[in-house]
């Protein structure tokens, strides 16, 4: 017994300390990023030795962010948020309806239509890139917040996600409110959404990340200031700025902030859901 308990305890030992090893090489770029922000130009990079903590701390990188008026940084957090927010509100509605009718409906086609919406899982983006720049040209959507949130709405792994979730549901209360005269909408709205917190935290987080993280789409089809989001505007300071890395890490750390502030919202729930799709 004892033999057995001294081994468990050298076994916690050694994961606990490549656990903090790994959070902390994780957590390393995101430091230095932060603490590098407050740096002078000539001590982000070029100092030599490279110092992790600056010589003298400064505000300045922050303050040529906000007096910034040809690229405005918080133009940009605003209008980013915006489309951020209200595209993982679409997308978890969308795909969760989706999700339910693969999942409990019986309809014509609907095998047939599976299929086609996982094989879109194996299809790269990239490799329709162009030819969605041709359909939102064509549609007029270029330089509106439509174009930024539309195409990426309706997602195969969400709606697989859903469905995989709604198919281990119980049969029971489903059954039980349609003898009672529930509409199929009133079952899901009423039983099928309070019981999936968790999927619709993780894919609406995860939605959210992917529309404030994104820089290629937004950079082919908007221009327009008031349309600019927040990566592009970091890339255009990244040419403003050549020299100054710090102004591009101080609108790096800033941008960095609505993402962690999401996950700390919803941590519980991520985890919580985590462990279902795992067990599942």
């Amino acid at each position: 017994m004892m033999k057995t308990k001294n081994r468990h305890s050298i076994a916690v030992g050694i994961f606990t300390v490549i656990a903090l090893i790994v959070s902390a090489i994780s957590l390393f770029p995101l430091v230095w990023m932060i603490i590098s922000s407050f740096k002078e130009a000539k001590e982000v990079l070029k100092a030599n030795p490279l110092r992790f903590f600056p010589t003298v701390w400064v505000t300045e990188n922050y303050v040529k962010l906000f007096d910034d008026t040809t690229y405005p940084f918080l133009q940009a957090m605003w209008s980013t948020a915006l489309v951020a927010v209200s595209a993982a509100l679409l997308s978890v509605t969308i795909n969760s309806m989706a999700g339910y009718a693969y999942a409990r409906l019986n309809f014509r086609g609907k095998t047939l239509l599976w299929r086609l919406s996982i094989f879109t899982m194996y299809i790269p983006g990239i490799t329709i890139l162009v030819t969605s720049f041709v359909v939102v040209n064509r549609m007029g959507l270029l330089d509106t917040y439509w174009v930024l949130i539309l195409p990426g709405l309706a997602s195969a792994y969400s709606i697989f996600f859903f469905r995989q979730f709604f198919l281990n549901m119980p049969m029971a209360t489903e059954e039980a409110a349609l003898i009672d005269g529930a509409s199929r909408f009133r079952i899901f709205w009423s039983i099928f959404i309070p019981n999936a917190k968790s999927p619709f935290v993780i894919m609406g987080t995860g939605a959210f990340l992917g529309y404030w993280n994104s820089f290629l789409w937004p950079a082919m089809t908007v221009t327009n200031t008031q349309y600019l989001q927040v990566m592009q505007v970091i890339r255009s300071y990244n040419n403003m700025y050549s020299n100054a890395y710090g102004v591009v890490l101080a609108g790096s750390a800033l941008a960095a902030l609505p993402p962690i502030i999401v996950f700390l919202i919803f941590q519980r729930h991520i985890v919580k859901g985590l462990m279902i799709s795992g067990i599942k």
